[in-house]
């Protein structure tokens, strides 16, 4: 069935036409006297209709080449030699911006990854929907002002009427990404540039802009090109696949292709260090080591230096691109005839296993719980309206366990992250931490001790880390508030132990966050918070802008801490893959309240509540085959008939509660009876 799929496939790539091709494209920066290469003579086709990502760890040069198409590049950066062709017509990657113009927007657009900045906050969505409009097709404001109240609707904007008067900061983070992707398809461009669209969502929002720019592309005859570090995305969004490495493209071919048949090393050890591939007790597979400094000149491979395996030659010189198939090729050595009984013996070898980490986590019921939320109520004033963030929340969270908190955005997690850290204030309920309530006005000294014991690690590392201050002295920051070393000596070690242990090198302590791209200041604020040796760590989404092989190192670190220094995790995610492999218990959210909660695996394995169906649903599979014909569900909550008894907080089986009626929770006990092990 598979040879059959991947036969159609390579037929109908075959016929496609070519629209766009970028050959050798050389890009630098010049950044402090230096000069950077970002991407080394990278060359990619895309062909119409079709769908292309490309992947990658952060700083590979993903979005470098793809924002040298359209002459995005920053100010100090510049394509110093290569060839961009679209529909067959050369074009200069040094153009004046006025020539730019022409193919901005017009024939290429570009979706960012963060909405807020690419959206004016001081301007409604719709003015600057119709800007767009009317600079490139002159047309009056009245009859822009339509088209772009029609684009809203269709990028699926309730009320567009209404929605075209109000300002980015009024929208959720699914409905800003909706306004940027209407901006993008204004000019109904040939070919859609998504930069990592889905970050920042959570897995049920995620699915909806992915199935919206799937219905746009085949509506409008696009041609997309994705980027993003999240495998399961491209497995649902790609028709083809391109792998970057240090600036390179070094494989590209068929999804299939790619997934099941990877080729080069780098690409195979991106697909190891997968969640789904994991066993839960041992470590992930993880690439050691860092990419290589791009001031330098690279010799020979230049994932040689990470690769437990390379041989001589990939030392010395770089590897052409090999051809696998019509559609598949890979830029390695180990596809020369003469290497192979070096593959033969490495796939007789197999993957070297880890030893299993022993969990310090005590059995419930024996210690009282590290921390313990009981009743926590939150709200907020929004106007002269009070809006119920956290309504009635209780856990408890034990010592050495990692507990995890999924939902939607909007669900109430971080809220309840921010009150545990006292950032915010509690309308209700009680916090208590090591025996002492903690959401009330603590002593300096007693303020203190928690702020050191109970640390958090943010979701966006650019706001969370000061911009003007260098790597050092952010990282030190919890060392001299808390006076944790004698000498200076001794502070400069621990920074640097934590810089290790985050896969940061010590050079980076000298430059400031700007330089550094986002998953690497991610990993600088995760340095940040376990200097300090805490005992809990509130983790509000750690890794939501990790690539995947960064992801399973910084797993891997959070494990080690809590099984060697029984470090405690409030693991705040929407990605489930990671819940399962990293949690012990997880508990879900939904509106403010916890709609279920259970043994990781006993939830992943029986989900009761539909909406947390829904959400394990809507998490994408790093299987093409699968998620090609996968239908997501969609969570309704007037589902529910609660005219005759109520919900409660109901344990269905030992350890495992959801809030529901009697009468429902029978009926879903039925249902979900037999259900497969889900994502």
């Amino acid at each position: 069935m598979l040879q059959i799929q991947e036969t159609i496939s390579k037929m109908q790539h075959q016929d496609r036409k070519k629209i766009f091709s970028a050959r050798d494209v050389v890009v630098k920066f010049n950044l402090r006297g230096k000069v950077l290469t970002a991407v080394r003579k990278a060359s990619l086709d895309l062909y119409e209709g079709e769908t292309l990502a490309i992947v990658g760890e952060s700083g590979s040069g993903k979005s470098v080449f793809t924002k040298s198409f359209i002459g995005m590049l920053d100010k100090n950066g510049y394509m110093e030699s290569g060839s961009l062709a679209l529909d067959g017509q050369e074009y200069p990657g040094t153009q004046s911006e006025k020539e730019w113009l022409n193919i901005r927007g017009k024939k290429i657009a570009m979706v960012f990854q963060d909405p807020m900045t690419s959206l004016n906050p001081v301007k409604t969505v719709g003015q600057q929907i119709r800007e767009v409009i009317t600079w490139h097709f002159k047309t009056d404001k009245e009859t822009a002002k339509q088209e772009a109240i029609e684009l809203l609707r269709l990028v699926g904007i309730p009320e567009p009427e209404q929605r075209y008067k109000q300002y980015p900061h009024q929208f959720s983070g699914g409905m800003r990404q909706r306004v940027v992707i209407a901006t993008a398809i204004a000019c109904k461009p040939r070919i859609l540039i998504c930069d990592e669209p889905t970050t920042a969502l959570d897995v049920t929002v995620q699915a909806q802009i992915l199935q919206l720019i799937k219905e746009l592309k085949d509506e409008f005859g696009m041609s997309v090109i994705y980027i993003t570090h999240d495998l399961g995305v491209v497995a649902h969004v790609a028709d083809r696949v391109a792998v970057m490495y240090a600036g390179q493209i070094i494989e590209h071919g068929l999804a299939n292709e790619i997934f099941k048949d990877a080729r080069h090393p780098y690409t195979k050890a991106l697909l190891l260090s997968l969640p789904q591939l994991g066993e839960k007790g041992r470590d992930l597979h993880a690439i050691k080591g860092s990419p290589p400094n791009l001031y330098k000149e690279i010799k020979g491979d230049a994932f040689a230096p990470r690769n437990p395996e390379a041989m001589k030659i990939d030392f010395l010189y770089e590897p052409p691109m090999f051809q696998i198939s019509d559609t598949h090729f890979a830029k390695t050595w180990l596809l020369h005839a003469q290497a192979r009984p070096y593959v033969d013996a490495l796939d007789r070898e197999g993957i070297k296993d880890t030893e299993p980490l022993r969990s310090s986590r005590p059995a419930e019921g024996k210690e009282p719980p590290l921390l313990s939320v009981k009743n926590l109520t939150v709200n907020y004033k929004l106007g002269r309206r009070t809006f119920c963030a956290v309504n009635d929340v209780s856990f408890d969270i034990h010592a050495g366990e990692t507990f995890a908190l999924v939902g939607e955005s909007g669900s109430g997690k971080t809220t309840v992250g921010k009150a545990i850290m006292k950032i915010c204030h509690t309308n209700a309920g009680e916090i208590w931490f090591q025996g002492k309530q903690v959401n009330k006005k603590l002593a300096r000294n007693e303020l203190a001790a928690y702020r050191q014991a109970v640390q958090m690690i943010f979701q966006d590392p650019m706001a969370s880390l000061n911009d003007r201050a260098k790597v050092e002295y952010i990282i030190s920051e919890g060392l001299y508030n808390f006076k944790l070393f004698k000498k200076d000596a001794e502070r400069r070690q621990k920074v640097s132990r934590a810089m290790e242990s985050v896969g940061l090198m010590p050079e980076y302590l000298t430059r400031f966050p700007h330089e550094f791209s986002g998953g690497q200041r991610q990993r600088i604020g995760i340095a940040r918070s376990l200097v300090v040796e805490p005992s809990l760590v509130v983790a509000d989404e750690p890794i939501s802008a990790l690539d995947v092989s960064i992801r399973a190192q910084v797993i891997n670190l959070l494990n080690r801490f809590k099984a060697e220094k029984q470090l405690t995790y409030l693991f705040i995610a929407h990605d489930l893959s990671v819940v399962r492999y990293i949690s012990d218990r997880i508990a879900v959210m939904y509106k403010g309240r916890l709609v279920e909660l259970a043994e990781a695996e006993a939830l992943f394995r029986r989900p009761l509540h539909p909406y947390t169906r829904a959400l394990m649903d809507a998490a994408p599979v790093p299987d093409p085959e699968i998620e090609r014909d996968k239908k997501v569900a969609v969570y309704n909550p007037a589902a529910h008939d609660y005219t005759r008894e109520g919900p409660a907080w109901l344990e269905a089986e030992p350890g495992h509660f959801v809030r529901a009626n009697r009468a429902e929770l029978a009926d879903w006990l039925k249902i979900t009876h037999g259900r497969g092990a889900g994502v």
